[in-house]
């Protein structure tokens, strides 16, 4: 028999906030975390705005010397953790360092640090290459420096299925004490991937909104005007514990992590499935992990990138997955908010999922303005809303087909 795992611990660094209390509060007053950009000089660039976290600052979680040798994608990962370790009240010298471990993702990983270093190859000669730059870049920087800040020797490793890789880590990390081969995980997903290139990447690709005078509405999922996604970065990062083990410490406990569900596209390398299949069947395996029926969720925090095909993708994915159910489930995106932050984001919303369950609030989707006839279901538009949610359903889809989703409850 799977064992029952619960979530104990939030942390969060968001454009928004870079803390839960703080990140709550401002998602249910509809507050936008979207801005001119200021952690790169956007003069040369085509789109100027994003979701950077401005004025960063990592505080207790690493010291100064030791920061200067982390990227901002492992910072984002170290200060996260420092505070979904302390919401716990975990004291990993009290437990079993190889029951205990740390499963993050990332889409893109140490993109600053390549940027640095190339630079310095072309510009001043490969002696000029700092030694760091492996260890600062790599997918694994993450999770391999919160087992070294806090001891934790079980399953350790880093995943990168772009923007649906926390969701596959945290659905890792779900395995791992379900099987019984941890007690206790550190798991969410950080992203740092607003540099020149990113930007630029991503604005040649097409991909994102370029809607330069009125940042703080250029994230409007579900909207008919929408226009493509908001880049921006973060690092939401969760305990996940076994039930009793929880229990035993007295621990508070948010929410129970119920089921998981991934798939693949299988077709093009950046575009969904129109018919939405593979997302479909990401939500139709976590309902099934779940024992669960399509009737008894109650909220979806939908990918929602608001993007024109996207957003109408996973509309049809769950029109087919959920059928006359689908125009009773609320459903809202908190990208509106927030901004895509590619591999993070499936963690802050997983947050924001576990929190909708035990505050019985369900987030609204800001920016929905003039719905789209083509996405038509229930997306919680411009106000949050009380209401009991049991059960939640947390969506991610990335580049590559990548399809993930979570489901959790109240305990």
């Amino acid at each position: 028999m799977k064992r029952r795992v619960v979530v104990t611990g939030l942390g969060c660094v968001t454009p928004l906030a870079c803390d839960i209390a703080n990140l709550w509060r401002s998602i249910l007053d509809g507050k936008s975390g979207i801005h001119p950009l200021t952690v790169i000089d956007t003069s040369h660039h085509k789109v100027k705005f994003g979701g950077d976290v401005q004025n960063f600052d990592p505080g207790a979680s690493v010291d100064a010397k030791e920061a200067k040798r982390l990227d901002r994608f492992t910072l984002f990962a170290m200060a996260a953790a420092y505070q979904a370790i302390g919401d716990s009240g975990l004291d990993f010298s009290k437990e079993d360092p190889f029951r205990c471990g740390a499963i993050l993702g990332s889409g893109i990983g140490g993109l600053n640090e390549i940027e640095e270093q190339m630079f310095r190859l072309f510009s001043k000669g490969p002696d000029r290459v700092s030694p760091f730059t492996i260890p600062k870049m790599m997918l694994n920087a993450a999770g391999g420096n919160i087992a070294i800040q806090y001891g934790l020797r079980g399953p350790n490793f880093a995943v990168a299925t772009a923007c649906a890789s926390s969701n596959n880590a945290m659905g890792d990390a779900l395995k791992a004490i379900q099987y019984d081969d941890a007690d206790v995980m550190v798991t969410g997903g950080t992203e740092a991937a607003i540099t020149a290139m990113g930007v630029a990447g991503f604005a040649n690709m097409k991909a994102l909104s370029t809607r330069n005078d009125a940042p703080e509405k250029a994230s409007r999922p579900f909207d008919a005007d929408r226009d493509g996604f908001v880049l921006s970065e973060g690092c939401g990062v969760l305990i996940f514990e076994e039930l009793e083990h929880a229990k035993r410490r007295g621990a508070t406990i948010y929410g129970e992590i119920l089921g998981y569900g991934g798939s693949c596209d299988a077709g093009h390398i950046t575009a969904p499935d129109e018919q939405g299949r593979g997302a479909g069947r990401a939500m139709y395996n976590a309902l099934r992990d779940a024992k669960l029926n399509p009737e008894d969720v109650d909220y979806i925090n939908a990918h929602g990138t608001s993007t024109p095909l996207g957003d109408k993708a996973e509309t049809v994915a769950v029109k087919n997955v959920f059928g006359d159910a689908a125009y009773k489930v609320a459903i809202s995106s908190t990208k509106g908010h927030l901004g895509h932050a590619l591999g993070a984001s499936g963690s802050i919303e997983m947050i924001l999922s576990i929190l909708a369950c035990y505050h019985g609030v369900i987030p609204p989707t800001i920016n929905l303005d003039t719905p789209d006839p083509s996405c038509d279901l229930d997306y919680t538009p411009n106000q949050a809303r009380e209401t009991k949610v049991r059960v939640a359903m947390n969506n991610s889809f990335g580049f590559g087909g990548h399809n993930a989703t979570l489901i959790c409850g109240r305990i």
